[in-house]
C-alpha cells in the first residue's frame, strides 16, 4: 500500500482576509513558531507518505519561502518528496479564465500532474486541518473496506448559526455514505461534520476528474459525493481527537488561545512522540528575559527580547517588548515591537508592526484589535 499526498493551500482564504492579503491561508503563522501548512504536512510524513503536492493559487511566495527544500519534514527526496504546483490554465478553465473556486475546480488543474502519481491511494487535505491525526490508519481502513472515498468526520452539535460553515456528511450504521449537503436548513443538532480530509483510490480519481471536465462539475461536495454515493463504495472515518479549522478572523484568534490556556489539547497536539508536528527550522539566538520582566502562561519563540510583563499571549520570532510594557491576551507576529509603558490586550499584530511607547490598543474576544503588516502606531 502506498499513498501520495495532495494538499489545498488556499480554499478557504475569504474567512480570513486580514491575513491572506499578503500571504495564502496554508502560510499564516499558529502558535509562535508554526504555519498551517505544518500540521497537514506532518500529518502525512508522520503516516509513511513521502510524496506531498501542494496546490496553490496566488500569494505563494511566503509559502515556497518556509518549505524550500522540504529537508524540515524530510521531504527533499530523490523520488518523491514535495512540489508546489502553481494554477495550470487550460481549455477545462472557466469562461472567464479565472482561476479556481472549488476543490474539484482545483484538482481538475492539476489533473496532468495526478495522472502521474503511481500511488495506490491520494490523500486530500486542506491546509487549516489543526489537528494531530493517524492517516496510516485511515489508509488501512480505506484499503479493508474496499473504500473507493473515505471522508474524516467528526461528530458535532451544529447549531443554525454554524450550519453556513460545515459540510454535513450521513452515513448508515456501517459507515456507507447515504447524503452529503451544505448550509442545509435541516442540519441542527448532533451531526458528523466533515473535516476536509479525504482518502481516495487513485483509479477512482482518474475517473472523477475525467467525468468532471467532461459535464463541467463544480462541487465535490454535490457533484461527486452526491452523484456517486449509490453506485462507489464512499465511507466515513470518525476521528475523535482534537480539530481545529480556521473559519473567520475571530475563529483564528480563539482557535489560537484555546490551545494556549487547555493543556490537554496542547499535549495532544504537540506532545504525541510518535507524531511530531515539525516546521522550518532557524536557527535564531533564545529568548531573552532581561531582569525584572514577568511571564506567565505564553507560547514564546525564539529571538525574542523581554523586558515587560507577558500573559497568557503567543509572541513569534523576534518579538521585542519594552520596559514596563503590558501584553495580554495577545498574538504577535514575527519582528513585531512592542515599545515602553505600551498597553496591549486582546491584540492581534502581523509581523513588523511597532507599537510606539505608551500606546494603548484593546480590543475583546469577540473582536481583538488588528495591527497590519508594518504598521507604525
Amino acid at each position: 500500500m502506498s499513498a501520495a499526498g495532495i494538499i489545498f493551500s488556499n480554499l478557504h482564504e475569504a474567512h480570513i482576509t486580514e491575513l491572506t492579503k499578503v500571504r495564502t491561508m496554508a502560510a499564516v503563522p499558529f502558535m509562535a513558531r508554526y504555519r498551517l501548512v505544518d500540521f497537514p504536512l506532518s500529518n502525512m510524513i508522520n503516516s509513511g507518505i513521502t510524496n506531498v503536492s501542494v496546490i496553490t493559487h496566488y500569494n505563494y511566495h511566503s509559502l515556497m519561502n518556509h518549505i524550500g527544500s522540504g529537508k524540515d519534514w524530510d521531504l527533499a527526496r530523490r523520488n518523491g518528496g514535495i512540489q508546489i504546483l502553481p494554477p495550470f490554465i487550460t481549455a477545462y478553465a472557466n469562461n472567464s479564465n479565472s482561476l479556481y473556486s472549488t476543490r474539484l475546480e482545483a484538482l481538475c488543474s492539476i489533473n496532468h500532474s495526478i495522472s502521474n502519481i503511481k500511488d495506490d491511494f491520494i490523500v486530500l487535505c486542506d491546509c487549516d486541518c489543526i489537528c494531530n491525526i493517524d492517516i496510516k490508519e485511515i489508509l488501512e481502513e480505506h484499503e479493508e473496506k474496499k473504500a473507493d472515498l473515505t471522508v474524516v468526520v467528526q461528530k458535532k452539535n451544529v447549531t443554525d448559526e454554524e450550519r453556513a460553515k460545515f459540510t454535513i456528511i450521513e452515513a448508515d450504521a456501517d459507515g456507507h455514505i447515504t447524503d452529503a449537503f451544505t448550509n442545509s436548513g435541516m442540519t441542527s443538532g448532533e451531526k458528523h461534520v466533515s473535516l476536509n480530509i479525504m482518502v481516495i483510490t487513485r483509479q477512482f480519481m482518474s475517473n472523477m476528474l475525467a467525468d468532471t471536465m467532461a459535464h463541467s462539475y463544480k462541487s465535490f461536495t454535490y457533484d461527486i459525493i452526491g452523484r456517486y454515493k449509490g453506485s462507489r463504495n464512499f465511507r466515513i472515518h470518525e476521528f475523535n481527537g482534537h480539530y481545529s479549522a480556521v473559519d473567520s478572523f475571530v475563529g483564528y484568534f480563539n482557535q489560537s488561545m484555546k490551545i494556549l490556556r487547555t493543556e490537554s489539547i496542547r499535549e495532544e497536539i504537540f506532545g504525541n512522540k510518535n507524531r511530531p508536528i515539525f516546521t522550518r527550522i532557524r536557527n535564531s539566538v533564545p529568548t531573552r528575559y532581561k531582569t525584572g520582566c514577568i511571564v506567565r502562561n505564553s507560547f514564546i519563540a525564539d529571538g525574542c527580547i523581554i523586558e515587560g510583563t507577558v500573559e497568557n499571549s503567543i509572541l513569534a520570532r523576534n518579538v521585542k517588548i519594552g520596559k514596563n510594557a503590558v501584553v495580554r491576551n495577545s498574538i504577535l507576529f514575527r519582528n513585531t515591537t512592542v515599545g515602553e509603558y505600551a498597553e496591549l490586550d486582546y491584540v492581534l499584530s502581523d509581523k513588523n508592526a511597532t507599537i510606539r511607547d505608551g500606546r494603548h490598543l484593546s480590543g475583546c474576544d469577540a473582536l481583538p484589535y488588528f495591527i497590519d503588516k508594518g504598521m507604525n502606531l
